[in-house]
């Protein structure tokens, strides 16, 4: 998955699931769009879709502190990079 692919994907996760559309992707999501820990879940949810396979505990801890899109797309990208290797 490149950048621009796992962002792209990340952008219609938001305007489907949350209905958020054009979001900035360095602006904090709790503050800007009042994203909430429900909100995370779900956002989880729909990363395990794109992987077709259930994120480990480790890797959802890892998320708890991701407040950008910009940090959803690296989390994603790194995910990603850890599972084809």
């Amino acid at each position: 998955m490149t950048r621009d692919h796992i962002q792209k994907e990340i952008l219609g996760i938001f305007a489907r699931q949350f209905e958020i559309e054009n979001p900035g992707l360095d602006e904090d999501l709790r503050d800007a769009y009042e994203f909430d820990s429900i909100d995370a879940i779900d956002l989880l949810r729909e990363i395990e879709m794109m992987f077709n396979a259930e994120l480990t505990r480790d890797e959802k801890e890892r998320a708890m502190d991701i407040r950008t899109i910009n940090q959803i797309i690296d989390y994603v990208a790194e995910l990603a990079a850890g599972r084809t290797a």
